[in-house]
């Protein structure tokens, strides 16, 4: 069994890479489960640090629309593919040929290269609650129309689309789950709109400074990154009936708001971390948040085996255990 994680080298790439790698079975072409025999990475540049020397990992760098890289990286042998390459929110909508050429058009090349296989590989695609925006209902559930308020969230709908008519046509057995935003996320801010969700606690937490650009009222649903992997494999090994015709679902997250998440801060580890939070107003930010759905149920997901986080403090102490 062949599985492809594109945008492996990143945040979530990486940790799936650890855990297919030690040992996690998936469901393979005759629906049982299968032991994974390569493990192919492809992203725009070698991961820093570099992964695991197992012999089953292959890397393969490239531009995401570039075909010719991708055939080496989703080859004849492939059976999954789990699509996570991408422009993070902010980043998309501060360049908009850039977000269109690696997120749409990407997407649309990854589809493509799994077209050509000589069986249907069955496709996991990472999309967003982003693709969520306008007027919306306080909770909001799989039957709102998605209204995407930023050009991130557009292609992310795109791309649940595609993954819908690509499996519709028989070329893929495709799965979309739009994920809340995943906190906490290690390392350093990234360029997406969220990223002060994770910098609020991980910055603290070390004794650095940080700041938060919105309202400690802003509401937000997150999504701790164990929750996120048990979704990507659960997604990944529905079998085709469980999911029927509509491919895309909400991945139930914990809803929050930012006031309610520093004071689980506080009750973790205590006064002394909040010393490092300050707050600054930020309207481009809060105007993306704000278009978000902060609260969501999904009784499909839950149906399906998809679980939210218990709590904040559960997220924060994860954080401290697998990251610090």
């Amino acid at each position: 069994m062949q599985v492809v994680i594109t945008g492996g080298a990143g945040f979530l790439g990486r940790r799936l890479v650890t855990r297919l790698l030690e040992g996690e079975t998936l469901i393979g072409p005759s629906g049982a489960m299968t032991p994974i025999d390569t493990l192919v990475v492809f992203d725009a540049s070698l991961p820093a640090p570099p992964l695991s020397s197992d012999s089953r990992l292959k890397v393969v760098t490239g531009d995401i629309t570039d075909r010719n890289a991708l055939a080496q990286a989703i080859d004849a042998q492939t059976t999954s593919v789990f699509h996570f390459a991408a422009v993070v929110s902010a980043a998309a909508e501060a360049d908009f040929d850039l977000g269109m050429r690696v997120n749409l058009f990407g997407t649309l090349a990854v589809l493509d290269a799994c077209r050509q296989l000589p069986q249907a590989p069955r496709v996991v695609f990472t999309s967003s609650i982003a693709t969520f925006g306008g007027e919306l209902p306080e909770v909001v559930d799989d039957t709102i129309p998605q209204a995407p308020q930023s050009s991130y969230g557009a292609h992310k709908a795109i791309g649940e689309l595609l993954v819908n008519d690509y499996t519709r046509k028989g070329f893929i057995d495709g799965r979309a789950i739009r994920l809340p935003t995943i906190v906490v996320r290690p390392g350093t801010p990234n360029r997406a709109a969220s990223t002060f969700a994770s910098s609020i606690i991980r910055e603290p937490l070390q004794h650095l400074d940080t700041v938060c650009p919105v309202s400690p009222a802003t509401r937000l649903a997150i999504l701790s990154p164990r929750k996120a992997l048990d979704a990507f494999v659960l997604a990944h090994n529905l079998s085709a009936e469980a999911w029927g015709s509509m491919r895309s679902l909400i991945v139930p997250g914990l809803s929050i708001t930012v006031d309610d998440m520093v004071k689980a801060l506080r009750r973790v580890a205590g006064e002394k971390p909040l010393q490092h939070l300050r707050w600054e107003p930020n309207a481009d930010i809060q105007r993306i948040i704000s278009s978000w759905p902060g609260a969501f149920t999904s009784a499909r997901a839950q149906r399906l085996g998809f679980q939210a986080d218990a709590s904040m403090d559960d997220i924060i102490r994860a954080f401290i255990e697998d990251d610090l």
